[in-house]
């Protein structure tokens, strides 16, 4: 499988990018996606994509970054019509800390939403048909309303690092996106997290680490978090849900190919 959410353009990992793969490898992780937070940073991820086969990039503003601008939507759009950026983002909006301030994060957000509605294929896709990744962080009453209203279709979206419980596991379920579990979910005190974990359909779900941030048990409060950790969390969730390794193995490679429009089982060989 692979990562599908990581930060190799982080300073945790500005050493040698794609030897983190390398080693993710040897633990059955055979390629990531690295993802952009500003449209400064996605030239760096999209360089760090197109240094090897098995490495993906995202092209967006983090809601965090909200107040780092001014925003080049120009390198946005540039970076996402590039066949190694696999999809816009991430982007949403997160009320866990004061700044940026609200005002100032739902005008960034909806200034991203038209540059993905205008930025169309030659045959008039919106969007370059590719999908979006969403940050929501304490934020679901506010973003979904806004996701709802907006024209693309509910499955293009997938909620990152959930961290919400069931009810908001549902809300996102019933607008139709995926869900995708980090580390957190293995933690002893994310109960909720795991009780919402369990009634993702199995066509609806993803695995990634967000590293460097979020280290999964054992290696809770290890920093970075590395991309081969996504094994850990894999094999945690299959447990958790019941379900045998080798199906939730395949079904969650076969959603992230789907989603991303990317093999998510290649072998890594050349790592």
């Amino acid at each position: 499988m692979i990562d599908t959410h990581c930060h190799l353009t982080f300073p945790d990992f500005a050493d040698d990018p794609v030897a983190e793969l390398a080693e993710a490898n040897k633990h059955g992780v055979t390629g990531c996606i690295t993802i952009s937070t500003t449209s400064v940073d996605c030239l760096t991820a999209l360089a760090i994509a197109k240094s090897h086969d098995r490495i993906w990039c995202t092209s967006g503003v983090h809601p965090s970054y909200s107040d780092r601008g001014p925003h080049n939507w120009d390198t946005i759009r540039m970076v996402a019509r590039d066949d190694k950026c696999v999809a816009w983002g991430e982007l949403g909006l997160d009320n866990h800390y004061p700044e940026p301030v609200k005002e100032l994060q739902h005008e960034v957000l909806a200034q991203q939403l038209a540059v993905i509605e205008d930025t169309k294929t030659d045959t008039g896709e919106t969007g370059l048909g590719k999908p979006i990744v969403i940050h929501c962080r304490e934020a679901f009453d506010d973003l979904l309303p806004i996701l709802k209203d907006s024209v693309f279709d509910p499955s293009r979206f997938v909620f990152h690092c959930f961290t919400g419980n069931a009810d908001e596991a549902r809300a996102i379920l019933d607008f139709g996106a995926l869900i995708s579990f980090t580390g957190v979910v293995t933690y002893k005190n994310a109960k909720e997290v795991q009780e919402a974990a369990k009634l993702v359909p199995i066509d609806r779900i993803m695995v990634e680490t967000d590293a460097p941030f979020l280290s999964p048990m054992p290696k809770r409060g290890e920093r970075p978090c590395r991309p081969w950790m996504t094994s850990l969390t894999a094999k945690f969730l299959a447990e958790l849900r019941g379900e045998p390794w080798d199906e939730f193995h395949h079904a969650v490679n076969e959603n992230t190919s789907r989603f991303f429009g990317i093999d998510a089982q290649g072998d890594g060989a050349s790592a």
